[in-house]
């Protein structure tokens, strides 16, 4: 699969992901596991670290859609809060998993090479697409390294920013194949017909 097809059905899902119920969630759910191969570890770990932010979603979503109060107890969300909630949570969740089969399926280096691919037709219509592929790398070349303790006060000061970084970037894009397109055309537009239906 080209990495930008394999970009092109990551946003599809992402999309689509807002408009499915529970039934289509759990199914893109399945589909991430199913196809991901391996994808259930780094999966977990993306959930783990946003753990706060699924309970935060979810407090404020509990508590602030409109209904009848959970058992009848003042200070409890209401049902159709809990309801709204969890699907949003779970929403998150399975976005999470679909992320972690991007990440699994390209990696770093397929990112960047997707990123390229899909942005390439738009340096006809006069976008510097290079620079942002380019700083698109840096980005996750920095994510690699665990922050220290107390660094962000030093990222605020503009005196010490870390000016290192690969001087060259090589991208590897494969050709673009008629199955690609296929492929793109069938997921994208099974995945974005939950939007309309």
């Amino acid at each position: 699969m080209h990495p930008s097809c394999a970009l092109i059905i990551w946003l599809a899902a992402v999309l689509a992901l807002q408009a499915l119920g529970y039934a289509g969630v759990l199914l893109l759910a399945a589909g991430v596991l199913v196809l991901g191969g391996g994808v259930l570890r780094p999966w977990w770990g993306y959930v783990r670290r946003a753990r706060w932010l699924l309970l935060t979603l979810w407090l404020i979503l509990a508590y602030n859609v409109p209904g009848e109060a959970y058992q009848d107890m003042p200070w409890a969300p209401t049902y159709e809060g809990i309801a709204d909630a969890n699907l949003h949570a779970l929403r998150l969740v399975v976005m999470l998993g679909c992320l972690a089969w991007l990440f699994h399926r390209l990696g770093r280096d397929g990112l960047v090479s997707a990123l390229w691919g899909l942005l390439h037709p738009c340096r006809v219509i006069g976008l510097d697409t290079e620079r942002l592929v380019v700083r698109l790398s840096l980005v996750l070349d920095h994510l690699k390294v665990a922050p220290e303790k107390g660094g962000w006060r030093r990222m605020l000061r503009s005196d010490s920013m870390p000016l290192a970084g690969p001087e060259v970037l090589h991208l590897a894009l494969p050709p673009w194949v008629a199955r690609d397109t296929l492929l793109a055309v069938l997921v994208t537009a099974s995945l974005l017909g939950a939007l309309v239906a």
